[in-house]
């Protein structure tokens, strides 16, 4: 029957020296005999064991789930145990490495937008995609909400137009100028700006902010803290005025 020196397993089995010397100490493959002058030898049952254990490890399990297992006397009933575990673990490693490949790209994406890049825009650009999917769920719930109102808007200038009906537009006006304000007030209630001077964090006086230029993303406002008047980006900010509200509270 064959005998393996510690080198000589390692060797068969893809793995340093000392990672075989590791497993001896944690008695997970100890050696089947020592040669008269001390060294270690391995059996052929050894080196299959070894193959095993090589394998448990770069499926990931721990080397303290391997050695329970090699000593269960029915390791079949626990194989599967430590698979699923393992598996499990595996799986929400994926999702959070996927959740931070996700902030990478987007800071790369946000960074080429910036024409002054600064320490702080790391910051303003974090804050920005920690509320994007609350922005887009804002604009998500005026956009279906805003649907209704356009169909009635066009269904009453084409009456208006073509049947010189002129009374439906009347009864849209009146719906629509409490809706505009009813928008307005729950969308700046519900978003705030980022200041590209000073990168402070502001909510707008809703009469600025309504009637502002501003793009999909920005608008042209100024800054509650330093003053500066520009184009500020847009980000979800309901929480800032909680926040000043219990401070007041305070």
């Amino acid at each position: 029957m064959s005998k393996y020196t510690t080198g000589e397993i390692a060797k068969l089995c893809g793995v340093s020296v000392r990672t075989v010397q590791y497993y001896d100490t944690r008695n997970i493959l100890i050696p089947s005999e020592l040669s008269e002058g001390g060294r270690r030898l391995y059996s052929e049952d050894d080196l299959q064991k070894m193959k095993i254990i090589c394998f448990l490890r770069n499926v990931g399990l721990p080397i303290n789930s391997i050695s329970q297992l090699l000593s269960e006397e029915d390791p079949g009933s626990v194989i599967s145990i430590l698979l699923e575990q393992q598996e499990q673990v595996l799986r929400e490693e994926i999702q959070e490495r996927q959740q931070k490949l996700q902030m990478i790209d987007g800071l790369s994406h946000e960074l080429k937008g910036l024409e002054n890049f600064s320490v702080e825009s790391i910051g303003d650009i974090a804050h920005i995609m920690q509320n994007k999917k609350k922005l887009r769920k804002l604009h998500a719930i005026l956009l279906i909400t805003g649907i209704p109102i356009g169909i009635v808007e066009w269904t009453a200038i084409i009456l208006w137009i073509v049947e010189g009906i002129w009374w439906p537009f009347a009864i849209y006006s009146l719906i629509a100028i409490p809706y505009a304000i009813w928008v307005s007030i729950y969308y700046f209630k519900r978003v705030a700006y980022i200041c590209p001077q000073c990168h402070t964090v502001f909510k707008p006086n809703l009469k600025e902010a309504f009637w502002a230029r501003h793009t999909p993303t920005a608008r042209r406002l100024t800054c509650t803290k330093c003053g500066h008047k520009g184009f500020c980006v847009e980000t979800y900010g309901e929480a800032i005025e909680s926040k000043k509200g219990e401070q007041g509270n305070e």
